[in-house]
């Protein structure tokens, strides 16, 4: 495992101009301030056919989901920003998490989230700002071990006017927010060092 304030920064969308990616690079960049290490990786690095246990009996797990379980393990802390598609997250977050859970030999069980700390972000075009998917993916987590932090925040109605030039929300208390989610999540992690 990295250091106490060690973070995995992704977001479940892989398009480049994905609004949660600029959300999640406002909370890597408050991390970081707050002395966390933080690592941002692109889903769209590590494509993973849909999960199949037929694909994994005869293939085994794929050397992708490989990279992202030694990804997970290295880091204490997980900051996701999660669009939300249709009320839940995306199939690309719940495909590689399904991938990434499965059991591999010499890894005890659910060895990538057992005891990992997350924080979680969301933007939408809809009104809530994707908290129904934070919800979703609050129980999923939880369900493997994750602890995830009660700080969150989503930002609704994504408009040409959400972010300014320089990548921040023009919204200053959403951006106060935002950056209070990778703030609380690193000192989280500290404390629990401490």
């Amino acid at each position: 495992m990295g250091s106490s304030a060690s973070i995995l920064a992704f977001a479940g969308s892989t398009r480049t101009e994905s609004a949660n990616k600029k959300l999640l690079a406002i909370g890597v960049q408050a991390a970081r301030d707050a002395g966390a290490e933080v690592t941002t990786v692109d889903l769209r690095d590590f494509p993973l056919p849909i999960y199949d246990g037929d694909l994994e009996q005869q293939e085994g797990v794929p050397a992708q989901a490989m990279e992202l379980k030694a990804l997970f393990r290295s880091h204490r802390g997980l900051l996701i920003a999660t669009p939300e598609y249709n009320t839940s997250i995306s199939g690309v977050l719940k495909n590689m998490i399904d991938w990434v859970s499965r059991p591999v030999p010499d890894e005890p069980f659910l060895a990538p989230f057992t005891g990992k700390v997350a924080g979680l972000l969301s933007a939408s075009l809809g009104p809530v700002g994707g908290l129904r998917a934070q919800a979703h993916l609050r129980q999923i987590l939880s369900g493997i071990g994750v602890i995830v932090i009660p700080e969150h925040w989503s930002v609704p109605g994504l408009n040409d006017g959400t972010f300014d030039a320089d990548g921040n929300l023009n919204d200053e208390n959403g951006q106060r927010m935002v950056c209070r989610v990778g703030a609380s999540l690193t000192g989280f992690l500290q404390r629990l060092e401490a």
